[in-house]
């Protein structure tokens, strides 16, 4: 095989079209002679010995070796080839229902084959169903070492990325690159612990690999771990070079009078991290700070006053929601607080169309609205902000890197009347600044109601700043929770209908709208009909995803206005909604939830004075994980203990989203199980980088190539 640098030239000079296998490898993302190396086995295939055939039993993986004595094709059931072998101690079938010719040819009559695959005890004995197999001799010696099985495509043989793998090892540099004393003690080479897992030495057993805590495994979680801290110190330090808005404060102006005319206190937490949060603001360098907190701690409070500091000062502040209904339970609270005290804001989502949407953006353009509220709408290219000084994500792991990027990377209006605000821009050193021409970055104020736990914040959250309110404001109820099967549905309505008396009102989630033939689930749309036939004379509202925007919008402000009794919805109301009335809530077959949807839905109840009960309905049987999950929920209302057990569930890739956190490039260490080392190698990135510069680069870009990015968005 060629070396990856002669592919790419061929490639992109048009002379040569990449072969099949290479184009394989480029989707598995091999592309580089170290990529190939660092490309480990999946698991290991013990072909170090034959056993006899009537030694396997049903159910049971081995390597037998016999002489074909019947090969034929078979046309019923469906066409088919079996091959019958057999040595002393017996026979077995083995059966294949996609071949070629020239199997059948190499499985003639009278051949020795050694085939290794899974037992299954068929109607005239033991067969196997598309083993693997090879033509040998009875001098054919057997492999000393175990098998290695790659991760791969239908596209790419094992024996075809054996041989690439094999070949990128060869070529790859693996010289240590680590100046001593920074690798922990007890540890091989970078080439030993390559060697040790792709060539396992004779006699090994796979299990003794496969679990991970073999040293070799080790010294790559170390690695890999490095280069992650190594890139996230990096992105710390380049934002220190970069230049953003320094807003300053104002005495008396906004701010102040936003706290002055708050109908509540902010608890001691919410003033800690606002204070935080105004520390970060007065630099000229760019905020990047992650703003955590169990649900209803008021973390929209916190990113007003945020707002507010960054208007006073002259620049605008854009807050980006993944919901719609979320991003309006936002702005209804936001206008409330804000639009009294002067704040013109403007509001865009997808739905809102023609001659209002117009206005919107030329509020936005000329620098009259201060605050936008909005969705993925804000991000859309004809959307250009006078002066962006601070964007706020709410729910920030709802969206992926490239939009998280478009909105703090967003440009100034390009035309249109020069901005005149109330107060100077300010640019470094409380200069004035244009908007056009100062260049300078917004400050980023990430927000998530799902606690980050302290493994992950080590790690995939390591280049963020992170503030925690980790104190709920007075007079929240505590919700009780209650696990029902659901042949207790009619209890269950009767509980809805004596709230309903007492004047308070109900969600009732599901996880469907529509019928689904692959999973019996009842839905919304039957739901709702099935309440309103059993609670006659009250309003039970429907709310779900498909909706017109209007009619959403509608059955909140019913619901809002204490004239629905049940609010029958999916899990477009998990976050946002805040029905202080809402007493109760429901969530159908909760075993099909996750825990952190869970706890985030048992949120939107007990946030007025009155005693709430969030009943989890599960479907039996449950798998483990979903009693693991509800367990959970019955446990403990902590959102951080929540986090940390949905994390040891999940895993930390589907925790957070592989796609936006970034969480697919550990692709060997484990940021619970390899706490440890997650400690060794952030002390080590900061050693590395403040003694050796160039190794810290030679490291990451082993590593992680052009991918270092994801990680720091």
């Amino acid at each position: 095989m060629a070396p990856p640098a002669r592919r790419e030239s061929k490639a992109s000079a048009g002379s040569v079209a990449a072969s099949a296998p290479e184009q394989a490898l480029a989707k598995l993302g091999l592309v580089r002679d170290i990529d190939l190396a660092l490309h480990l086995p999946l698991r290991y295939e013990d072909e170090t010995r034959v056993v006899p055939i009537d030694s396997l039993h049903d159910g049971e993986t081995g390597q037998v070796e016999g002489v074909v004595t019947d090969s034929r094709i078979q046309f019923r059931p469906r066409r088919q080839l079996v091959v019958k072998i057999a040595d002393d101690s017996g026979d077995l079938v083995m059966r294949f229902l996609h071949f070629y010719p020239s199997q059948q040819k190499t499985l003639a009559v009278g051949r020795r084959v050694r085939a290794r695959g899974e037992a299954r005890g068929g109607f005239f004995g033991l067969e196997m169903i598309h083993p693997a197999f090879k033509v040998v001799t009875p001098e054919t010696p057997l492999p000393t070492a175990l098998t290695p099985v790659y991760p791969s495509t239908v596209q790419l043989s094992q024996a075809v990325l054996r041989k690439a793998v094999a070949a990128g090892r060869a070529r790859a540099d693996l010289d240590e690159h680590l100046p001593e004393g920074i690798v922990p003690a007890g540890l091989p080479t970078l080439r030993q612990a390559l060697d040790h897992l792709h060539e396992p030495a004779p006699g090994l057993e796979a299990a003794a690999l496969e679990d991970r805590s073999d040293p070799a495994w080790q010294r790559l979680k170390f690695e890999e771990l490095l280069a992650q801290q190594l890139s996230q110190l990096l992105a710390q330090r380049e934002r220190e070079r970069q230049r953003a808005p320094s807003l300053a404060a104002v005495r008396g102006q906004l701010r102040d009078r936003l706290l002055a005319t708050l109908p509540f206190k902010l608890t001691r937490a919410q003033q800690r991290v606002a204070a935080e949060i105004d520390a970060d603001l007065a630099r000229p360098v760019p905020m990047h700070r992650l703003l955590q907190g169990d649900v209803g701690s008021g973390k929209t409070v916190v990113a007003a006053l945020a707002a507010a500091r960054a208007i006073d000062a002259g620049w605008q502040c854009a807050l980006m929601a993944p919901t719609e209904i979320l991003a309006e339970q936002h702005l209804k609270k936001l206008v409330g607080w804000l639009a009294p005290l002067g704040v013109t804001v403007a509001w865009l989502t997808g739905s809102r169309k023609g001659k209002k949407r117009d206005e919107m953006l030329a509020q936005v353009a000329s620098g009259e609205a201060g605050l936008v509220v909005g969705t993925h709408a804000v991000i859309e290219e004809q959307v250009r902000f006078a002066r962006l000084g601070l964007a706020i994500i709410d729910e920030q792991h709802r969206f992926g890197v490239a939009q998280r990027l478009a909105l703090r990377a967003k440009p100034p209006a390009q035309d249109g009347p020069a901005p005149s605000p109330t107060l100077p821009l300010t640019g470094e050193g409380g200069k004035p600044a244009s908007a056009a021409g100062s260049k300078l970055e917004a400050h980023l104020l990430m927000m998530s109601a799902t606690p980050i736990p302290r493994t992950l914040a080590m790690t995939l959250f390591a280049d963020l700043d992170v503030s925690t309110i980790d104190e709920l404001p007075p007079g929240r109820t505590p919700v009780v929770t209650k696990l029902f099967a659901d042949t207790r549905r009619d209890e269950v309505i009767a509980r809805i209908r004596d709230e309903a008396g007492r004047g308070r009102q109900t969600y009732w989630v599901c996880p469907l709208v529509d019928e689904s033939a692959a999973l019996d689930l009842k839905n919304a749309t039957a739901t709702h009909a099935e309440l309103c036939e059993a609670l006659p004379g009250r309003m039970i509202g429907l709310l779900h995803g498909r909706m017109p925007a209007a009619e959403k919008a509608a059955a909140m402000s019913l619901f809002a206005g204490g004239q629905i009794a049940v609010l029958v919805a999916t899990t477009v109301i998990e976050v946002g909604v805040d029905v202080a009335n809402a007493s109760l809530m429901v969530v159908e077959h909760a075993e099909r939830f996750g825990l952190s949807q869970l706890h985030q839905l048992r949120g939107r109840v007990g946030r007025g004075t009155t005693a709430s009960v969030c009943v989890l309905l599960y479907s039996a049987p449950l798998s483990d994980t979903a009693k693991a999950r509800l367990k959970a929920m019955l446990e403990t209302d902590d959102g951080f203990e929540i986090s940390r057990r949905d994390l040891a569930i999940r895993g930390p890739g589907e925790f957070l989203g592989a796609r936006q956190s970034g969480a697919a490039l550990l692709r060997f260490a484990d940021p619970v199980l390899d706490e440890a080392l997650v400690v060794e190698a952030r002390r080590a990135a900061e050693r590395l980088l403040g003694d050796d510069p160039g190794a810290a680069g030679r490291h990451i870009d082993r590593w992680l190539g052009g991918r270092a990015h994801y990680l720091n968005a």
